[in-house]
């Protein structure tokens, strides 16, 4: 079943077209929330000037040839040309109803598109820092998102994994031993090994020597090399996996695609764009020229595919991707989840890319700017010391946050319990804190509150789902079944009801516009929504058996469609709170 809006629109569309003609078939029915019925249709206003008439005659032929039998109750014109709609009772309790049998829980089918999505992209031998939270957050909700929708979703996980660096990293393996202590600490603390092979490269010009060498060694494929990269490569799978299991992210080993796969097409995609003209020599590198992009003096801006010394850059390394995702993966979307300050970068790549022929018009490429996480000074959060702010540590902090508010709220609980509540509500703060706010906002990061289990936080909204399922412990009910059928009575009881409708509509704008922020206010509201309802209308004491199963099938719903969307945002539904 449609929502209102789903289920209005189109007959507003129609009515339009029929009180005007066929040259307004498909007009806007401007459907908006308003405070004195469940809907407005603000066509009116938007047609009268169009065609001629004031807009409260407008309203009144709109009204005269709409049909809503059996879904509104009233249609009343009002102000300078609204037309407020009160939808009937009867229709939101089958709407409801149809709803909470829909394994879908009323999410519409789309038009299937093969996606692919590339988001998180650490480096290899180097610790994933607080930069990389809401790259690897936001890429996993969109990807469960439009999964959930019905599109074949293929990830995409680029780590660096290639370039100079990895000449000291394989030298400093080789002084410290494979398998030795100094070595396994990559799996936990990457920045540490990075950070000893830098200050030897620094202080020690043997060392420096042998790291150079040793790049070239990499580059031209010693096999030696390339076993001792490969050993640096898997350490640092393990570290990955690590903070992926953490987040519960869906990533796997299957979803990784280093910078090195492409090195083999580097010099062909370097070489057609040559061919064609595309590419020219500029000071010694080959670049692309393309007059929509400029610097501030006003001078060309180049891209460069070949720098001066021969090597190659990440616009090489991403037009050699795009190349991939169009001819191999055959995509019709590719998303980049990744720092709003790559924005130019891509746009000049793809229009690159564009030129080259490598990227057809029927493929669309977007890139999900990302913003920075704020410390209380209001400027990248970073330690004391003011380097990046590791991972790992901000979840482990949050962790120890939630367990500290659930010594205070449940001192009750065994401590087995207790620690894997914490994980689970101390994750699910720091996931909702990132994907409550538009992804390409900045926000400050602020543990006391996201941890809390009051206000628009995480675990308010396990906390309402919690209490949903001790509803039905009580009950002595499985809250897998929807009791039934749902009747409409009480207006707290219409107005979760009429949230509840809306959940489809939600799910399909956030996989539209790749948003899951959207997800995450709309969870709120029906968390606040169900507040209400359950202080006013009482489930297990409700005066009769019937409007008892009623209200029971209206909370297992909720909580339906609360644990659903919390899982398309990657945070865990807890068993109690």
């Amino acid at each position: 079943m449609p929502s209102p809006h789903d289920t209005i629109g189109p007959r507003v569309s129609a009515a339009i077209a029929a009180a005007f003609g066929d040259d307004y078939r498909g007009a806007d029915p401007v459907l908006r929330p308003s405070q004195f019925a469940d809907l407005q249709c603000n066509a009116p206003l938007a047609l009268a000037k169009r065609v001629g008439m004031p807009p409260r005659e407008v309203a009144s032929r709109l009204v005269a040839a709409l049909d809503l039998e059996g879904i509104c109750d009233r249609i009343e014109v009002s102000g300078p040309g609204f037309v407020n709609l009160t939808l009937s009772d009867r229709w939101i309790d089958r709407a409801v109803c149809e709803v909470a049998a829909d394994p879908r829980l009323g999410v519409p089918p789309v038009e299937v598109q093969r996606i692919v999505i590339d988001y998180s992209s650490p480096n290899v031998a180097k610790e994933m820092h607080v930069g990389h939270l809401r790259t690897t957050v936001v890429g996993d909700a969109l990807a469960r998102t439009l999964e959930f929708l019905g599109h074949e979703v293929i990830r995409q996980n680029h780590i660096g994994d290639w370039g100079t660096p990895f000449g000291m990293l394989i030298e400093q393996l080789l002084d410290v031993g494979e398998g030795s202590a100094q070595a396994l600490v990559l799996e936990s603390d990457p920045n540490a090994f990075y950070q000893a092979a830098r200050a030897q490269f620094d202080d020690d010009e043997t060392f420096a020597t042998r790291s150079r060498e040793r790049v070239v060694l990499l580059q031209g494929g010693d096999p030696e090399t390339l076993r001792l990269w490969r050993a640096l490569v898997e350490l640092s799978k393990h570290y990955f996996n690590r903070i992926y299991a953490l987040l519960e992210v869906t990533l796997t080993d299957a979803d990784l695609a280093g910078e090195s796969s492409y090195n083999e097409d580097l010099p062909r995609v370097c070489a057609e764009l040559e061919q064609a003209g595309i590419a020219v020599v500029s000071d010694g590198a080959l670049c692309v020229f393309q007059d929509e992009f400029v610097g501030r003096d006003g001078a060309p801006l180049p891209l460069i595919v070949r720098k001066s010394d021969g090597g190659y850059g990440y616009a090489t390394t991403d037009l050699a991707m795009v190349r991939d995702v169009v001819r191999r993966l055959h995509a019709d979307r590719v998303i980049y989840v990744v720092g709003a300050t790559q924005a130019l970068h891509f746009r000049m790549t793809w229009s690159a890319a564009r030129l080259a022929g490598w990227l057809p018009e029927t493929t669309t490429l977007t890139h999900v700017q990302i913003g920075n996480v704020l410390g209380p000074d209001k400027k990248i959060l970073r330690t004391r010391a003011g380097d990046s702010l590791r991972l790992m540590v901000l979840v482990e902090d949050a962790i120890e946050a939630a367990l500290a508010v659930l010594d205070e709220a449940r001192p009750d609980l065994d401590p087995a319990t207790r620690h894997t509540l914490a994980r689970q509500i101390g994750v699910g703060a720091i996931k909702y804190a990132d994907l409550s706010v538009a992804h390409d906002s900045e926000y400050v990061f602020d543990l006391a509150r996201m941890v809390s289990l009051t206000g628009n936080t995480g675990p308010y909204l396990q906390y309402a789902a919690a209490r949903i399922r001790s509803i039905f412990r009580s009950a002595g009910r499985d809250i897998a079944t929807v009791p039934g059928p749902i009747e409409i009575g009480e207006p707290t009881e219409r107005a979760l009801a009429l949230a509840l409708l809306e959940f489809g509509p939600v799910v399909r704008t956030v996989g539209a516009e790749l948003a899951p922020h959207r997800l995450c206010a709309y969870l709120f509201e029906l968390a606040q929504t169900f507040s209400a309802f359950y202080e006013h209308c009482p489930v297990l004491k409700a005066p009769t058996a019937q409007l008892r199963e009623s209200r029971l099938g209206l909370a297992a719903l909720t909580f339906h469609v609360l644990s659903t969307g919390l899982g398309l945002l990657g945070i865990a539904t807890p068993e109690q709170m």
